[in-house]
């Protein structure tokens, strides 16, 4: 199950979140979105857990709980619609 973090304090590092997560259940990946300019966290990111009940288990485990001073949200990951403008196929015609 893939899980969106997000309210991440900028000090938490990938292996701060899959320590937090792993106490679910078994953490597949974790990723921590930078910026690309400055190459710095912008508070969110994404956790892959095994199992749907591991990520259950960690929503209701993690969210809301206070993390180095924010109280991380924790909610199932929604899938990303395509964009066509980004994609490389359009409609338009030249």
């Amino acid at each position: 199950m893939n899980l969106y973090v997000s309210n991440v304090s900028f000090h938490t590092t990938v292996e701060d979140l899959k320590t937090m997560f792993s106490e679910f259940g078994e953490v597949i990946s974790a990723k921590i979105i930078l910026d690309k300019l400055t190459n710095r966290s912008r508070g969110f990111g994404f956790i892959e857990m095994a199992t749907e009940q591991a990520g259950r288990d960690a929503i209701q485990g993690l969210n809301s709980k206070e993390i180095e001073g924010r109280a991380l949200s924790v909610s199932i990951a929604k899938v990303r619609e395509s964009n066509d403008r980004f994609s490389g196929s359009s409609n338009k015609r030249w």
